[in-house]
């Protein structure tokens, strides 16, 4: 059984979320992202290959041209874990904001 990668480690590549933005504007073959990119083709098409492991990309094939797509429902997983992440930070940082306004109204001099 072929072992499924991460999509979060597909995104942590800054060239991966380049071909993922390019993808998710149209469908392009291997040669039309290679062109966007100062790396060898075999280089993108392991780029590709990740993307697809992880269901960020399909290939799709329209004649002799094989056509990569996006496929972004996987980036639900990447949402939630950021929203998540918002939260926390926000209710640490409303504690935060609360706590220096209740010692900054103790420093003020009483009238």
């Amino acid at each position: 059984m072929e072992s499924r990668r991460d999509v979060f480690q597909a995104i942590a590549d800054p060239t991966r979320r380049q071909i993922i933005e390019m993808l998710a504007k149209k469908s392009l073959n291997l040669n039309e992202i290679a062109d966007n990119f100062d790396v060898t083709r075999q280089a993108v098409s392991l780029h590709v290959k990740i993307l697809t492991e992880c269901g960020l990309v399909i290939i799709k094939k329209q004649g002799r041209e094989r056509y990569c797509e996006a496929k972004l429902d996987q980036l639900g997983e990447v949402m939630d874990w950021a929203a998540e992440c918002r939260k926390f930070w926000a209710e640490k940082f409303s504690s935060l904001d609360k706590y220096l306004t209740k010692v900054q109204a103790a420093k003020k001099p009483k009238k």
